[in-house]
Order: C-alpha cells, then sequence, then structure tokens
C-alpha cells in the first residue's frame, strides 16, 4: 500500500495510527502541503480534490478520505477491530469521530484559514477562530468520552484515531486544554503506545529536520 500524506496533515494522522494498530506495511509518499504539491497534476490525478490522505491499496485501488480508508482498513483487515461489538457502542464511537471529523477538524482547516486570510482578517483573528472552535468542539468530546483508557474502552479504537491527532492540532495552535483532563489522559496514553507513537508527526519521513 502506498499513503500520500503530510506528516502534520491531522487526516492523515489518524490513517496512520490505524495502519500501525492493525500492523500493516505500507509506503509514505509524502506530498508537501506548504510547497502546493497537492495542486500538482501528478497529485491531482490521484486525488481530484487536491487533498490528503489518499491510499493505493495493494490492488491499485486509490482511496481518498480519512474516514473512507479508515472504514476500509477495517472491513478489509479486521482484526483488531476498530470499532466496539454492539450497534449502540459502534454508534456512540462514531458519534464522538464525527464530531472531530466533520465539525472541529474542518474549520481549521489549512484551506479554511487561508480563505479566512484572503478576506481580510488579520492573524489574531485567525488564531481566536482556531481556538473558538477547537475548544467548543473538545468541550463537547469530553463529555461524551468515558473516565477510564482509552476514549471508549480499555484498547485504543476509532474515537482515539480522531481525538489525538485532533489534540495535537490544539496544541500546535496553542489551544488551553487544561479543562478536558479526560482528553488529556487518553493523549498520555497515546503518547506510550507504540502506534500512536509510530504515527506521530515528529516520526515522519517528511518532517523537517529541527
Amino acid at each position: 500500500m502506498e499513503l500520500f500524506t503530510y506528516y502534520r496533515s491531522t487526516s492523515s494522522y489518524r490513517v496512520r495510527i490505524a495502519l500501525a494498530l492493525k500492523g500493516l506495511d505500507y509506503q509514505a509518499v509524502p506530498v508537501n502541503l506548504l510547497k502546493g504539491e497537492q495542486r500538482a497534476a501528478a497529485f491531482l490525478a490521484i486525488n481530484p480534490q487536491g487533498r490528503v490522505p489518499a491510499l493505493r491499496t495493494d490492488d491499485g485501488q486509490l482511496l481518498v478520505q480519512s474516514s473512507a480508508i479508515i472504514e476500509y482498513l477495517d472491513e478489509a483487515y479486521p482484526h483488531p477491530s476498530l470499532l466496539p461489538s454492539s450497534a449502540e457502542q459502534r454508534a456512540t464511537v462514531r458519534g464522538v469521530a464525527a464530531v472531530i471529523g466533520c465539525d472541529i477538524h474542518p474549520l481549521h482547516n489549512v484551506s479554511v484559514l487561508n480563505q479566512l486570510r484572503q478576506l481580510g482578517h488579520d492573524e489574531a483573528q485567525v488564531t481566536q477562530w482556531i481556538g473558538h472552535w477547537i475548544g467548543q468542539g473538545l468541550a463537547a468530546v469530553e463529555q461524551l468520552i468515558g473516565d477510564r483508557g482509552f476514549s471508549l474502552g480499555g484498547t485504543p479504537g476509532l474515537a482515539d484515531l480522531y481525538l489525538v491527532p485532533q489534540v495535537y492540532a490544539a496544541e500546535r495552535f496553542n489551544v488551553d486544554l487544561s479543562g478536558y483532563p479526560r482528553i488529556l489522559r487518553v493523549a498520555a496514553l497515546a503518547a506510550q503506545h507504540p502506534a500512536f507513537v509510530q504515527a506521530h508527526p515528529a516520526h515522519q519521513p517528511d518532517t523537517p529536520v529541527q
């Protein structure tokens, strides 16, 4: 498999966690978003939307959108499963993932932030926008996850694939997380888990050398 990725893309990050949790080998193909490589004709032939991640499967199929890629991985490689056994529990986990993937992350995507800047908003206003939407979303997530273990269980699952990269983004944008002890607990567990460490932006082939 080939994963078209960018080291600090949170949607790429969540797919990397899924691949690592399932112990799947893949070739990382970095796409430098800062240099505009996502808009090059070669990449647009892979993903017409010009975004990462994209996954080329072992049989050559091209998949886009992190949620669809993760669902594919869980169906094609079901062990370990990223979802709990009951329908109600699966719906709860998917709800947490959707709060992050649909309501938080899109509002601080680089394309949105660049559009705000083009509309005349200064960096202070952009920063306030980021903090508002991340803070509001994480306040909801804090109430939806459990008191022990990972987000919704003793082992990591789909909700954690979304939450841990979102915490990384919050820290990158200097959002105060001190009011979210459950979320911080999950982040601390992930920091000690080999799959999450492997997938972290600090450990990617395109991570800039400090």
